[in-house]
Protein backbone atom coordinates (compact mmCIF):
# COMPACT_ATOMS: atom_id res chain seq x y z
CA UNK A 1 0.00 0.00 0.00
CA UNK A 2 1.31 3.44 -0.89
CA UNK A 3 1.53 6.32 1.54
CA UNK A 4 0.01 9.69 0.76
CA UNK A 5 2.44 12.15 -0.85
CA UNK A 6 4.34 14.62 1.31
CA UNK A 7 2.70 18.02 1.61
CA UNK A 8 3.24 21.30 3.44
CA UNK A 9 0.08 23.37 3.78
CA UNK A 10 -0.24 26.92 5.17
CA UNK A 11 -2.77 27.28 7.99
CA UNK A 12 -3.89 30.53 9.58
CA UNK A 13 -6.99 32.27 10.79
CA UNK A 14 -10.07 30.59 9.34
CA UNK A 15 -12.72 32.81 7.79
CA UNK A 16 -15.25 30.03 8.22
CA UNK A 17 -14.47 29.80 11.95
CA UNK A 18 -14.90 33.58 12.22
CA UNK A 19 -18.29 33.45 10.51
CA UNK A 20 -19.32 30.55 12.74
CA UNK A 21 -18.39 32.48 15.88
CA UNK A 22 -20.17 35.58 14.60
CA UNK A 23 -23.36 33.68 13.79
CA UNK A 24 -23.31 31.96 17.19
CA UNK A 25 -22.92 35.35 18.89
CA UNK A 26 -25.77 36.83 16.85
CA UNK A 27 -27.98 33.84 17.64
CA UNK A 28 -27.28 34.16 21.35
CA UNK A 29 -27.93 37.91 21.19
CA UNK A 30 -31.27 37.35 19.41
CA UNK A 31 -32.22 34.77 22.05
CA UNK A 32 -31.35 37.21 24.84
CA UNK A 33 -33.33 40.01 23.20
CA UNK A 34 -36.35 37.75 22.78
CA UNK A 35 -36.08 36.72 26.42
CA UNK A 36 -35.80 40.38 27.46
CA UNK A 37 -38.85 41.25 25.36
CA UNK A 38 -40.93 38.47 26.95
CA UNK A 39 -39.87 39.21 30.52
CA UNK A 40 -41.88 41.96 32.18
CA UNK A 41 -39.23 43.95 34.07
CA UNK A 42 -35.57 43.60 33.18
CA UNK A 43 -34.12 41.79 36.16
CA UNK A 44 -30.67 40.76 37.28
CA UNK A 45 -30.89 37.52 35.26
CA UNK A 46 -31.12 39.39 31.96
CA UNK A 47 -28.18 41.61 32.92
CA UNK A 48 -26.16 38.56 34.00
CA UNK A 49 -26.95 36.90 30.66
CA UNK A 50 -25.94 40.04 28.74
CA UNK A 51 -22.63 40.39 30.60
CA UNK A 52 -21.83 36.68 30.25
CA UNK A 53 -22.65 36.79 26.54
CA UNK A 54 -20.53 39.89 26.05
CA UNK A 55 -17.62 38.27 27.89
CA UNK A 56 -17.93 35.03 25.90
CA UNK A 57 -18.03 36.93 22.59
CA UNK A 58 -14.95 38.97 23.52
CA UNK A 59 -13.01 35.86 24.58
CA UNK A 60 -14.05 33.94 21.44
CA UNK A 61 -13.19 36.85 19.16
CA UNK A 62 -9.81 37.36 20.79
CA UNK A 63 -9.01 33.63 20.57
CA UNK A 64 -9.93 33.68 16.87
CA UNK A 65 -7.85 36.82 16.30
CA UNK A 66 -4.83 35.18 17.95
CA UNK A 67 -5.08 31.98 15.94
CA UNK A 68 -1.52 30.88 15.23
CA UNK A 69 -0.28 30.98 11.66
CA UNK A 70 2.07 28.35 10.42
CA UNK A 71 2.32 25.28 8.26
CA UNK A 72 1.07 21.74 8.64
CA UNK A 73 3.45 19.21 7.12
CA UNK A 74 3.08 15.54 6.29
CA UNK A 75 6.43 14.00 5.35
CA UNK A 76 5.08 10.52 4.62
CA UNK A 77 5.80 9.34 8.16
CA UNK A 78 4.53 11.93 10.66
CA UNK A 79 2.58 15.17 11.03
CA UNK A 80 4.40 18.32 12.01
CA UNK A 81 3.04 21.79 12.90
CA UNK A 82 5.46 24.70 12.58
CA UNK A 83 4.56 28.19 13.79
CA UNK A 84 7.29 30.77 14.16
CA UNK A 85 10.20 29.14 15.96
CA UNK A 86 8.09 26.34 17.46
CA UNK A 87 7.68 22.94 15.86
CA UNK A 88 5.47 20.12 17.16
CA UNK A 89 5.06 16.53 15.94
CA UNK A 90 2.06 14.44 16.89
CA UNK A 91 -1.01 12.48 15.94
CA UNK A 92 -3.51 14.28 13.73
CA UNK A 93 -7.24 13.89 14.40
CA UNK A 94 -10.00 14.91 11.99
CA UNK A 95 -12.95 16.39 13.87
CA UNK A 96 -14.99 17.88 11.04
CA UNK A 97 -14.84 17.91 7.25
CA UNK A 98 -16.78 20.36 5.08
CA UNK A 99 -14.82 19.70 1.86
CA UNK A 100 -13.68 23.35 1.77
CA UNK A 101 -12.59 23.49 5.44
CA UNK A 102 -11.27 20.94 7.92
CA UNK A 103 -11.25 21.05 11.71
CA UNK A 104 -8.15 19.19 12.89
CA UNK A 105 -6.19 18.78 16.07
CA UNK A 106 -2.59 17.72 16.46
CA UNK A 107 -1.88 15.92 19.73
CA UNK A 108 1.83 15.96 20.62
CA UNK A 109 3.45 13.51 23.04
CA UNK A 110 3.65 16.30 25.61
CA UNK A 111 1.70 19.51 25.85
CA UNK A 112 -1.69 20.73 24.72
CA UNK A 113 -3.47 19.93 21.47
CA UNK A 114 -3.03 22.34 18.61
CA UNK A 115 -6.34 23.12 16.90
CA UNK A 116 -6.15 23.84 13.18
CA UNK A 117 -8.75 25.02 10.66
CA UNK A 118 -7.14 24.65 7.22
CA UNK A 119 -9.19 26.01 4.31
CA UNK A 120 -9.06 25.35 0.59
CA UNK A 121 -8.33 29.05 0.00
CA UNK A 122 -5.01 28.66 1.86
CA UNK A 123 -3.37 26.95 -1.12
CA UNK A 124 -5.88 25.76 -3.71
CA UNK A 125 -3.31 23.75 -5.70
CA UNK A 126 -2.35 21.67 -2.63
CA UNK A 127 -5.81 21.24 -1.07
CA UNK A 128 -6.50 17.78 -2.54
CA UNK A 129 -3.00 16.62 -1.63
CA UNK A 130 -3.56 17.73 1.96
CA UNK A 131 -6.91 15.93 2.08
CA UNK A 132 -5.33 12.73 0.75
CA UNK A 133 -2.65 12.93 3.43
CA UNK A 134 -5.15 13.73 6.20
CA UNK A 135 -7.38 10.79 5.36
CA UNK A 136 -4.62 8.29 4.60
CA UNK A 137 -3.99 5.53 7.11
CA UNK A 138 -0.20 5.41 7.38
CA UNK A 139 1.61 3.16 9.82
CA UNK A 140 2.69 6.06 12.07
CA UNK A 141 1.33 9.54 12.54
CA UNK A 142 -1.97 8.34 11.14
CA UNK A 143 -4.99 10.52 10.84
CA UNK A 144 -7.78 9.44 13.15
CA UNK A 145 -11.50 9.86 13.12
CA UNK A 146 -12.85 11.90 16.03
CA UNK A 147 -15.17 9.00 16.90
CA UNK A 148 -12.22 6.69 17.51
CA UNK A 149 -10.19 7.39 20.64
CA UNK A 150 -6.53 6.37 20.27
CA UNK A 151 -6.32 5.43 23.96
CA UNK A 152 -9.25 3.03 23.81
CA UNK A 153 -8.47 -0.68 23.57
CA UNK A 154 -10.96 -3.43 22.93
CA UNK A 155 -10.89 -6.40 25.27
Amino acid sequence: MHSAPAVTYPVGRSRFQGWLLGLAGLGATATGLLWRYQADPAGWRQWLFAMTLLGACVVAGEAWRRTPRGSLRWDGQAWNWTSGDASVCGVLTVHFDLQFCLVLSLRPDRGARVWLWPQRTGEVALWNTLRRAVFSRGATGQAQDASVDADWTYR
